[in-house]
């Protein structure tokens, strides 16, 4: 390639860009002892199996494609659960889990039950399907949501949704606050 020779215009037009230049004495960088950043523990990893009761007194009898899930901890006023099945708890958040094998779907609604607890989620919405394919019209997910939703320690109840939310294929379920939401919610009651 041929080098290019630059008219004195083109030179002077060049240096006035640039401005003064300065010679480099030593092509040595300094450096200066800046703050480190503070260390921060390393996340552990939530085992969200442990949230599951491992009690044998869940033995809750095999549920058919259209009957409806109902389930209110032992403790709890009866209109709860009429304020559950109205949608007036209002929803935080949904999965949905139909089409998902028992494996799968069991390690989603731990993780995700895990997740809203954390959020300060109150009441949230599941959908399980009605269990069409299942054999002998037992939906298998229904059957196994009804089990595991009354082992987590942290439902408090639950109730098929209404007709225009999935209705006995999905369940409104109302979670209980975790300990660092509930101190919130104490502490802004008393904010004037």
């Amino acid at each position: 390639m041929a080098k290019k020779i630059l008219t004195p215009e083109e030179s002077d037009l060049f240096r006035q860009t640039i401005g003064n230049v300065h010679t480099v004495k030593s092509d040595k960088v300094l450096l200066t002892e800046g703050k480190k950043p503070k260390p921060y523990p390393k996340s552990q990893a939530v085992n969200v199996e442990e949230h599951l009761s491992t009690a044998t007194e869940f033995d809750a009898e095999k549920l058919g494609i259209e009957d409806s899930l109902s389930y209110m901890a032992p403790g709890l006023q009866h209109n709860v659960l009429k304020k559950l099945r109205k949608g007036q708890f209002g929803l935080d958040a949904e999965i949905d889990l139909h089409g998902l094998s028992s494996v799968e779907a069991k390690r989603q609604l731990l993780h995700f039950l895990h997740n809203s607890v954390e959020d300060g989620c109150r009441c949230v919405h599941i959908i399980h399907g009605k269990g069409y394919r299942s054999e002998g019209n037992h939906p298998v997910l229904k059957n196994n949501l009804n089990l595991w939703l009354r082992q987590h320690q942290h439902v408090q109840a639950f109730c098929s949704a209404p007709p225009k939310d999935g209705g006995t294929g999905a369940v409104f379920v109302l979670l209980r606050l975790s300990e660092k939401h509930a101190v919130e919610s104490s502490e802004s009651r008393f904010d004037i």
